[in-house]
């Protein structure tokens, strides 16, 4: 009777273990096919895609040697390049418009967009939103043309 006991409790671990080791190797492959591999593909005109906004007020000179004002938008350039003209929907009426893309930053990477605001007050109330964008001039290096060909849009 003990015997057969102690064989009772070993198969049961060792299923307790294999059911153990095949849920977590399932839930291993259904992650890693989740995740997309390389950069995000680059936007073209005329595209609509979402995007998270948020809002910065601090600054005096963008990535493109622009000073900054309101209507500057930063973005990854990977997705959309500098001197990009966007059409931002779904913030509020005083933050949907036309903003054009200047400026690049370290937490500004895939779909995400961060909207200059003169008053740094209101760029905190702004929080995080998600936004519809709509692309409607692609910047300087839409097809990977050399950095020394992009001109800041105050250059003669």
């Amino acid at each position: 009777m003990a015997v057969s006991r102690r064989v009772l409790v070993r198969l049961f671990a060792t299923f307790a273990a294999a059911a153990g080791f095949v849920l977590f190797y399932q839930a291993t492959v259904i992650d890693s096919r989740t995740v997309s591999p390389g950069d995000p593909p680059a936007l073209m005109t005329g595209t609509r895609a979402r995007f998270v906004a948020t809002a910065y007020c601090k600054g005096t000179t963008t990535a493109a040697g622009v000073r900054v004002r309101s209507g500057i938008a930063a973005s990854d350039p990977k997705i959309l390049p500098l001197g990009s003209i966007i059409q931002v929907e779904g913030v509020s009426s005083r933050h949907d418009g036309i903003y054009t893309v200047l400026d690049t930053g370290p937490l500004v990477q895939g779909r995400r967009l961060d909207l200059y605001m003169w008053s740094c007050h209101e760029a905190l109330a702004f929080g995080r939103r998600p936004v519809t964008v709509t692309v409607l001039r692609l910047g300087w290096r839409p097809n990977g043309a050399p950095e020394d060909e992009a001109r800041p849009l105050d250059a003669p």
